[in-house]
C-alpha cells in the first residue's frame, strides 16, 4: 500500500451506516466529496483506474482536514479523446457517453442535496469529464429549485488546477510538455509512485517523445497518431519524491480553498 498517511478512516461514506449518516446530516454542517475518474488505459505501467484512484486519495485527504465525508468514486468517465487521453479506441478504456455521465451526476448530486447534505464537492481526475459534470450539477440544482439558493452549494474542480507553476518547474526541470499530453506521463506516474507504488510497473514504462497532434479532432480517429504505448508523454523522470511534492502542494491549497469556501 501507499507510504503516505492514510486519511480514509472515518471519512468514507460507503463505510458509514445509514442511521449514523442520517444523524450526521440532521445535526451537523455537512460536506460530501465525490471523486470522479475514468476506466482508461494509462500505458503499460499504470493501472486503468488511475484517474479515480488519484481523485479518491486527494478527496480523502482534504475531507479529513475538513471533517467532511467522501462518497464512492465515479469509476467511469466520459469518452477518452485522442488528443487528451489517447482515444476511446484503445483496449482497456471503457467509457460513458455524455447522457450517461450527466444523468449519473444529476442523480447522485441531487439525492445528496435532497437528503439534506449542505455542500457537495466533485473532485475530477479525468480531463474529458468536466463539462458533463457541470451540466449534471446544474440540472440537479434546477430539479430541487436551488439555482438561486445560498444555503446549499456544489463545487466542481479538477485536481491538477491546484498544481502551481513552482511545483511544475520542479517536477519538469526540462520544461512542462503541456496539460494536453499529460496522460500516463511524469505527473500521474509520480503521484502513483508516491500514493500507490504497488500498482506501478516502472520496468514496463516506455520512453518516447510527447505526442504531436493536429489542431483538430478527426472522427473516426487516425489510430496511428496515438503513440503505441497509449501514453501521450513519457513517464521518464517520474519518482515518488516528485509525487510527494505534487500531492502535498495540491492537498494543502485545495484544503485551504475548500475550508475558506465551506463552513463546517
Amino acid at each position: 500500500m501507499s507510504p503516505h498517511q492514510d486519511h480514509s478512516s472515518g471519512v468514507r461514506l460507503g463505510e458509514m451506516d445509514a442511521h449514523s449518516y442520517q444523524e450526521w446530516v440532521r445535526t451537523e454542517k455537512t460536506c460530501v466529496f465525490i471523486p470522479v475518474g475514468a476506466h482508461e488505459q494509462h500505458g503499460p505501467h499504470l493501472p486503468m483506474g488511475t484517474d479515480a484512484l488519484l481523485s479518491t486519495i486527494i478527496s480523502e485527504s482534504v475531507a479529513a482536514d475538513m471533517h467532511a465525508k467522501v462518497a464512492p468514486a465515479f469509476a467511469y468517465g466520459y469518452k477518452s479523446q485522442q488528443r487528451s487521453g489517447g482515444g476511446d479506441h484503445l483496449p482497456g478504456t471503457v467509457s460513458l457517453d455524455a447522457e450517461a455521465l450527466i444523468k449519473l451526476t444529476r442523480t447522485v448530486v441531487g439525492e445528496l442535496l435532497d437528503q439534506g447534505v449542505q455542500n457537495v464537492v466533485l473532485v475530477n481526475g479525468h480531463y474529458e469529464n468536466y463539462q458533463f459534470l457541470y451540466e449534471g450539477v446544474d440540472l440537479a440544482l434546477a430539479d430541487l429549485g436551488l439555482q438561486k439558493s445560498g444555503d446549499r452549494a456544489v463545487l466542481l474542480l479538477s485536481y491538477w488546477d491546484y498544481v502551481s507553476e513552482e511545483t511544475l518547474s520542479k517536477v519538469y526541470p526540462d520544461g512542462f510538455p503541456g496539460w494536453e499530453v499529460e496522460h500516463g506521463g511524469v505527473l500521474e506516474t509520480s503521484l502513483m509512485l508516491h500514493l500507490r507504488p504497488d500498482l506501478v510497473q516502472m520496468e514496463r514504462a516506455q520512453n518516447h517523445p510527447a505526442a504531436e497532434f493536429p489542431r483538430f479532432d478527426r472522427l473516426p480517429v487516425a489510430a496511428d497518431r496515438t503513440p503505441a504505448s497509449g501514453c501521450l508523454s513519457s513517464p521518464a523522470g517520474a519518482d515518488a519524491k516528485k509525487g510527494e511534492l505534487l500531492f502535498g502542494q495540491v492537498v494543502e491549497e485545495l484544503s485551504a480553498d475548500m475550508s475558506s469556501e465551506i463552513e463546517l
